[in-house]
């Protein structure tokens, strides 16, 4: 299936931004979404058709929505919350507004799939306060006992600017970087695929921390072990060592770390909203109709069995014994409970697929937040001139500390650690009072003179997300060699390639995309298994619209071989 791909053309002197858009696969998904003509629609035979949509995260409800809005009946069925990872929660005791966010927190401006829906429910965004960001009132670098204070990049030692600039060669001359950084910038479908297809036949079998070895700039160890635990962007990147390259350069080639932004009132009210936003022109439904109505006001219960039955229909067991059977499921939970929680048969997917899932690699994350009285780290100290606490990169238990603040006099939330991988499976065993106690003890070796507990005004809350039952870990993480498993997934929604009896389930999530553990993701993903249902239920996009299945073969992630 073929089409003309569509490429965003600047104004004449305008450098235009940085999207998702590729490298694997080059679809202008924002403007997919913006387009009048919509994205797609059914034959009026097919208006009111039951789709099962298995998870009510930001992809479940992503594709709930734009399904009722084509005019069929999503039915959603959620183990645990609304929301997945997007996941906002107060404190005991505390103002209601003063909130921690447990899962994502921060997004970057690349995401403009992402934004589409943050604007289509109304939500704000406001800088968020990563290291050395302009946010960040001061960031303190504490490695081996030594902390050093700063506001910008300048203000460290000569070190990191070192381990910045080899970085930066690093990508240059390994990765093509600004190479591709312009092609993506400039939506070159061509000339991304050109440069991708190489650097995935060269890299797809290789580490991050290999990656830096080949690298010249990176001959010193002790600059590889500096920028392991500083990192860029966002933090230290050690505990992504062991995964692919590739996973990695796809975040830098999008600048999917840098300029992250975090939702006022919290990354829940996304996908909340979501189920209570009214389409403007829903096809079928009557105006004002909404997700929670379609639902009575609660998505159906977990589903506990999945089997494909007669007619090519797949039949939805849920945890209060409803049984339903549908044309099309569109599953966007975690694809390891279909390995565990949810009784399948071999036949629900193709064998490689289920290779894939099972090969699918996860990493652990934890965090804990705590409130405090008001954001008492702006207080200066009178000798140095410093700010009393600020966001602190360690090579301690904590590894990242972030300071978030709703005003100069208002109740504020400290993150006292955010870690992942093995970081985050040293706090697994412990509670979350022993948790705290670690982290005050290991800040306080930081900030001997900041009594950070005198200030707090409630209990902390914590989570290990390779200990929640719905997820068994963070977000997904290719190791080297899992392109082609990750392939696999990712196209699983173009059917017409697949025997009649392997068609109808559709996976997505941000698992089954290219950018795991970013909601882009989660989002780009919905929109692919949107235009496989429709294509399921006979139906099409406009063909000044095409979908990512209509344009696919020009654009299709890179094929390679398996003997």
């Amino acid at each position: 299936m073929t089409a003309t791909v569509p490429t965003a053309v600047p104004h004449p002197g305008e450098r235009p931004p940085v999207t998702m858009f590729g490298p694997d696969f080059p679809f202008a998904y924002d403007d997919f979404l913006r387009h009048p003509a919509g994205l797609g629609q059914v034959p009026a035979t097919e208006h009111g058709t039951e789709v099962a949509v298995v998870g009510g995260g930001l992809s479940g409800l992503v594709t709930a929505y734009e399904l009722m809005k084509m005019g069929l009946r999503p039915v959603v069925y959620e183990a645990d919350r609304l929301g997945g990872r997007l996941r906002t929660v107060g404190f005991d005791g505390c103002d209601p507004e003063l909130t921690a966010e447990l899962g994502a927190m921060r997004f970057p401006p690349s995401a403009t799939a992402l934004q589409h829906y943050v604007d289509l429910v109304g939500l704000a965004t406001e800088p968020f306060p990563n290291p050395l960001s302009p946010a960040t009132p001061s960031t303190v670098v504490d490695l081996k006992g030594v902390p050093h204070y700063a506001r910008t990049l300048d203000d460290l030692p000569p070190v990191y600017r070192r381990v910045a600039r080899a970085w930066q060669s690093c990508l240059e001359e390994g990765a093509d970087f600004t190479a591709m950084n312009r092609a993506i910038r400039e939506r070159d479908a061509p000339r991304v695929r050109d440069l991708w297809v190489r650097l995935v036949a060269r890299l797809d079998n290789q580490t991050f921390y290999g990656f830096l070895c080949e690298s010249e700039a990176f001959a010193s160890f002790r600059d590889r072990e500096l920028f392991g635990q500083v990192g860029f962007g966002t933090g230290g990147w050690d505990t992504d060592f062991p995964n692919s390259v590739l996973e990695i350069l796809r975040v830098v080639y999008t600048e999917a770390d840098d300029d992250h932004r975090g939702i006022v009132g919290g990354s829940s009210r996304l996908p909340l909203g979501l189920w209570e936003h009214a389409p403007d022109k829903p096809v079928h439904w009557p105006r004002g109709v909404t997700l929670a109505e379609l639902h009575g006001g609660a998505p159906r219960p977990a589903v506990t069995a999945l089997h494909r039955t007669a007619g090519n229909r797949i039949t939805v067991t849920d945890a209060d014994g409803g049984i339903r059977s549908y044309r099309a499921v569109v599953f966007t939970a975690q694809s390891w409970m279909l390995l565990s929680k949810i009784n399948c048969a071999d036949e629900l997917l193709p064998i490689d697929h289920w290779t894939a899932v099972e090969r699918t690699h996860y990493m652990e994350s934890s965090k804990l937040f705590v409130p405090v009285d008001r954001p008492f780290w702006r207080d200066q100290d009178p000798v140095t001139g410093r700010d009393t606490l600020s966001m602190t990169l360690t090579d301690r238990m904590t590894r990242g500390t972030y300071l978030l603040e709703n005003g100069p006099d208002r109740p504020a939330a400290i993150c006292l650690s955010y870690t992942w991988a093995d970081d985050s499976l040293k706090w697994l065993p412990l509670s979350a009072n022993e948790r705290l106690e670690v982290m005050l003890a290991s800040l306080g070796e930081i900030y001997p003179g900041v009594d950070i507990r005198r200030h707090l005004i409630g209990g902390p809350v914590t989570v290990s997300w390779e200990n929640e039952p719905y997820f068994m870990g963070a977000f997904k993480a290719n190791l080297p060699g899992h392109y082609r498993y990750q392939r696999r997934l990712f196209t699983h929604f173009m059917q017409d390639r697949l025997p009649a009896d392997k068609r109808g389930i559709f996976l997505a999530g941000d698992d089954v995309s290219w950018t795991a553990g970013w909601a882009e993701g989660a989002v780009q993903t919905a929109l692919n298994a949107v235009w496989g249902v429709m294509r399921q239920l006979g139906g099409a996009c406009d063909p000044t619209n095409p979908g990512p299945g209509d344009v696919f073969d020009a654009i299709a992630p890179v094929e390679l071989p398996e003997d």
